[in-house]
């Protein structure tokens, strides 16, 4: 299907930013820190960091994601039915049959990880296996499909790591300057280059959040209505979209870095909470629904 590719090199564009806006974040706080504590050594350390992080996320991003959740893979004889719909649907779609993986959550839920089409994952929970009916499954499928033919997966799976890796540098700082760490200078310089520091460090975990929100909003509406066209059954998509917003088990690995991969927003019990709604990396299933009802394939 032709609508399943046609970001493809727009999504090479945006992983290559973001490799490039988290080396000169992380050189940049490398600069800071060394004229706080006055070693030049933490800056080396900066740069070696983030070029060794930067390939770490590209070649293993998806490994690390998996284990963040514990997921399991699993093959055509122990999960025969979810196997056949993943290759029956990227046969539909075009695509190498992606690796797929259970996660061992009650929630049910979905993501796709993977740094290619080649070297893709789907992995769904326990709870998705046992609480959606095959037309719900198979739309759910289909949008994560989708993920993998707009090569959503790499920019938002590498996103994952080197925004954890920021925000770790950040807390890292801030601790040390709890415990009286960096040098104690009076002129107004080192005051201010101190300043700069820990607006780094507060800003940083601020800034994850804007990279995960510009990276999740549309690619979920556009991987619906692709994943709704490769199936030719919307309201597969949007019934399992409604079960999965009322569903009320929590995802016990849910957290602020990976949050954007799931198919909906792990983190329903805070929906209603003004500061959730400001920075959610999905939009709103209400919307998704209606946008899904109202396709015409």
């Amino acid at each position: 299907m032709v609508s399943l590719y046609t970001n493809k090199y727009r999504n090479i564009r945006k992983t290559w930013i973001l490799f490039g806006s988290f080396l000169i974040v992380v050189i940049g706080i490398g600069w800071v820190f060394s004229q706080i504590y006055g070693n030049s050594s933490i800056l080396i350390f900066a740069v070696a960091f983030s070029t060794i992080t930067s390939v770490i996320s590209y070649w293993h991003s998806d490994k690390i994601v998996l284990a963040m959740h514990q997921a399991k893979p699993v093959t055509m004889q122990n999960a025969p039915e979810l196997y056949r719909i993943v290759e029956n649907l990227a046969i539909t779609a075009g695509l190498p049959t992606p690796r797929i993986y259970i996660v061992p959550e009650k929630a049910p839920n979905a993501f796709t990880t993977g740094r290619n089409p080649e070297h893709s994952v789907v992995a769904v929970t326990e709870g998705l296996l046992e609480k959606l009916d095959r037309s719900e499954l198979e739309g759910v499928l289909a949008h994560e499909m989708s993920h993998i033919g707009n090569r959503d997966m790499l920019v938002s799976t590498v996103a994952v790591v080197l925004a954890g890796f920021i925000s770790l540098l950040s807390d890292m700082f801030l601790r040390s300057m709890r415990f009286g760490g960096g040098r104690r200078d009076s002129d107004r310089a080192g005051g201010a280059i101190v300043l700069i520091g820990f607006a780094l460090a507060i800003l940083a975990p601020i800034s994850v959040s804007l990279i995960q929100l510009a990276i999740s909003r549309k690619r979920e509406f556009l991987a619906d209505s692709s994943g709704a066209l490769l199936t030719r059954y919307p309201d597969g998509l949007a019934s399992a979209l409604q079960k999965i917003a009322s569903d009320p088990t929590p995802l016990r690995t849910a957290n602020n870095t990976t949050a954007h991969l799931w198919l909906e927003d792990p983190y329903k019990e805070k929906k209603g909470m003004w500061l959730h709604k400001l920075f959610m990396t999905h939009p709103s299933t209400e919307e998704r629904i209606k946008a899904l009802r109202g396709m015409k394939v």
